[in-house]
């Protein structure tokens, strides 16, 4: 199969994949099923192809130069898009039975996403892909086709997207159940000074929030860890290394964890989306999809009131 008038060819663009993937073109060939001369053959088409030296070959090794691992992103992209036209004329064939793929933080694999897929799972015969990220990532997945709905929250361009409300949180401090905090009802930026924390990457928005809170109350942050994905402060926070400051809603994905929560003054108002491309047409199982994240969020806000 012809990708481009140049000759390029999706074959060996699945065999050069694969040779980084593995690391070699002998376990490229394992796992592919086909002969180690016949990946270095469409190794060096591709090469041929495109006019560019991939790979550097010294005594049966070939090690990818950068260039590879360049245009290895871009394949990336081309195959998965090809991956999405193929499921998307499976579920044109047979509607019911459709791939959908579910952009999220991961935090939400613990509560929300098992909900959703049973809801999808008792209504269709579709089954669904999970795929992680940041508040960013997971729009860059729906505008790039490897995800078809996403959980976001606002804000986001009205012009690249279309949502349905989930619900809205406020901040909540999180704690150890034996912590003095249990105490209270409402904690404050004062009342943190001398406490260990357990703090989001500074790259995130709610970190600055929270730290200008706490200077403001003339509070020098005690950072014991810094984390970089939602969810990851309930491990630490449950072993008694410290407290975090995370929303209700994140907080609410914890529940394994059995950690107390107690709202945070001041605080910050975040609301949640089932997002999707502006225009996107729905199938019927994408239909059944939404209507699965509205109604997983539906107990976390009624426990909210």
């Amino acid at each position: 199969m012809e990708l481009l008038q140049s000759g390029l060819k999706l074959r060996q663009l699945q065999v050069f994949r694969e040779v980084l993937r593995t690391g070699s073109t002998r376990r490229a060939a394992m796992a592919l099923g086909i002969s180690q001369p016949a990946v270095s053959q469409h190794v060096k088409q591709l090469e041929a192809t495109i006019g560019i030296t991939l790979f550097k070959r010294s005594a049966n090794r070939i090690v990818p130069m950068q260039e590879a691992w360049e245009l290895l992103r871009n394949i990336e992209l081309a195959l998965t898009s090809l991956d999405r036209l193929e499921a998307s004329i499976f579920a044109m064939k047979n509607e019911e039975r459709q791939r959908i793929a579910i952009a999220a933080p991961s935090v939400f694999g613990f509560v929300t996403l098992p909900r959703v897929v049973g809801i999808i799972h008792s209504r269709t015969a579709s089954n669904v892909r999970s795929i992680s990220g940041s508040y960013d990532q997971i729009g860059e997945h729906i505008l790039a086709g490897r995800a078809d709905l996403g959980i976001s929250r606002l804000p986001l361009d009205p012009q690249l997207f279309e949502w349905a409300p989930l619900g809205s949180a406020r901040n909540v401090c999180i704690f150890h159940p034996d912590h003095r905090f249990s105490r209270q009802s409402c904690i404050e930026a004062q009342d943190l000074a001398g406490e260990t924390i357990v703090d989001i990457d500074p790259q995130f928005a709610a970190h600055q929030m929270n730290f200008n809170a706490l200077r403001f109350a003339g509070v020098e942050p005690n950072i014991l860890v810094e984390f970089d994905c939602n969810g990851h402060e309930a491990g630490y926070v449950s072993a008694g290394l410290g407290i975090s400051i995370t929303n209700e809603i994140i907080a609410r994905e914890n529940a394994a964890f059995h950690l107390c929560a107690r709202p945070v003054e001041p605080s910050a108002l975040y609301h949640y989306v089932a997002v999707w491309q502006k225009g996107r047409t729905f199938s019927n199982a994408l239909k059944v999809s939404v209507e699965a994240i509205v109604a997983a969020f539906a107990p976390t806000m009624s426990a909210a009131a």
